[in-house]
């Protein structure tokens, strides 16, 4: 009667197993590490360099020009002359009709958006004061004569742009002709960073004044 002899070859090595393991753990560990130094990258995400936006806006096609008047803490003042004090930046100057067509390779192309962007890029603490004004009445028609007054109807709006987008104040005011300003809001920025105190009292920022 012959004896059942076991196969060395199939008899299981704890050591082996143990050794074996450790390399899949390894290894699991070592793919983890590349997925961690090289992130894919993150397609569709705008990390805004600002803490507050201002946006001016009146309607599309509309040929005059509106400007936006920002004054800070220091007194000093943006506008269309001087684009940048301090942490305040006019990142678009809009002139109605007048900056509305480009040509891009040889053809025109024509953007109706009438809109003003302004960012404050800190919290400096102290009071901001933002004012419209109706620089310029323009006609798309300039064989025609230029009316004495045309109503625009401005639409600003003020958001806090971190840690998360959220609108702080919105209105819309009616500019009725040219030379006029109004003051759209005013708020306060705390030494702690809150905004506060948004109000409408007025103060000309163009001819340097109180109304």
């Amino acid at each position: 009667m012959a004896l059942f002899r076991r196969n060395p070859h199939t008899e299981i090595d704890p050591f082996t197993d143990l050794l074996f393991n450790a390399l899949l753990t390894f290894t699991f560990l070592f793919l983890i590490a590349l997925v961690l130094l090289n992130p894919p990258a993150k397609t569709g995400i705008v990390d805004p360099k600002a803490e507050f936006l201002i946006t001016v806006s009146w309607p599309d096609g509309n040929p005059n020009d509106i400007d936006i008047w920002l004054s800070g803490p220091d007194g000093k003042q943006v506008s269309y002359k001087q684009p940048q004090a301090g942490l305040m930046h006019l990142d678009r100057d809009d002139r109605g009709m007048i900056n509305d067509v480009q040509t891009v390779n040889g053809v025109e192309i024509n953007n109706p958006l009438n809109q003003e962007v302004l960012t404050i890029r800190g919290r400096p603490p102290g009071e901001y004061i933002v004012n419209l004004h109706y620089f310029k009445t323009q006609q798309a028609d300039t064989s025609m004569p230029q009316p004495e007054t045309e109503e625009v109807p401005v639409t600003v709006y003020l958001a806090e742009v971190n840690p998360r987008m959220k609108v702080l104040f919105y209105n819309t005011n009616v500019l009725g002709k040219e030379g006029d300003e109004v003051t759209a809001f005013r708020f306060t920025i705390t030494p702690e960073g809150k905004v506060t105190n948004i109000n409408q009292l007025q103060k000309s920022l163009v001819r340097g004044e109180d109304k």
